[in-house]
């Protein structure tokens, strides 16, 4: 026999409570109980649903979500809310993941911003105490080897005041970006 017509329209509908948390593609379940006698009746089955605040580290604020047992499992996995927000595809994580996506992505692009303008005044700073013959040592070395992209590197990490280790290689190619920039505006010196 045919489910009737207002449990057939059920089945067609998407499952929208999953678009209001993070519910890993979990959705409403539909089947039979079955007992002894044969006699079939229609039930469903719902996810394992549970509230749960969990930390942002990018955002620096924790943020309380309704998400599966199967989500919280796979944030675990891949290293904490963040990390799922960024690998986990879109139509997984539905419309309340994909918006803290969005409010990440937001927040790391000014955070970059931040950043790149404060190693701009840090290069900027250093190249004009830094003597030309020295610049000019950083992008061209009479021998192109390692020890000519330390010294880059080296350079690059003085101009960050860097007391720990050592700038990256794309601080190092702004340096030295921003060290051919400044070559190129100097005044040339008649000898």
């Amino acid at each position: 026999m045919f489910p009737t017509g207002a449990v057939w329209e059920m089945v067609s509908q998407p499952f929208k409570r999953s678009q209001q948390g993070l519910f890993q593609g979990k959705m409403k379940q539909y089947g039979n109980n079955v007992p002894f006698s044969k006699h079939k009746t229609r039930r469903t089955w719902l996810p394992n649903v549970q509230q749960k605040r969990l930390e942002s580290e990018i955002l620096g604020e924790t943020v309380r979500l309704k998400l599966t047992t199967r989500a919280l499992k796979t944030i675990k996995t891949k290293g904490g809310l963040d990390q799922y927000l960024k690998m986990t595809s879109g139509e997984l994580l539905g419309h309340k993941g994909m918006e803290l996506r969005i409010r990440i992505q937001d927040k790391q692009r000014s955070l970059r911003k931040k950043h790149v303008s404060e190693e701009d005044r840090l290069f900027t700073e250093s190249i004009k105490d830094t003597p030309i013959d020295t610049l000019g040592r950083i992008l061209a070395p009479k021998y192109p080897d390692l020890n000519s992209a330390r010294f880059a590197r080296d350079m690059a990490t003085k101009a960050l005041k860097k007391e720990t280790g050592i700038a990256t290689i794309e601080q190092t190619m702004a340096y030295m970006a921003h060290v051919r920039q400044h070559l190129l505006q100097a005044p040339k010196v008649q000898s």
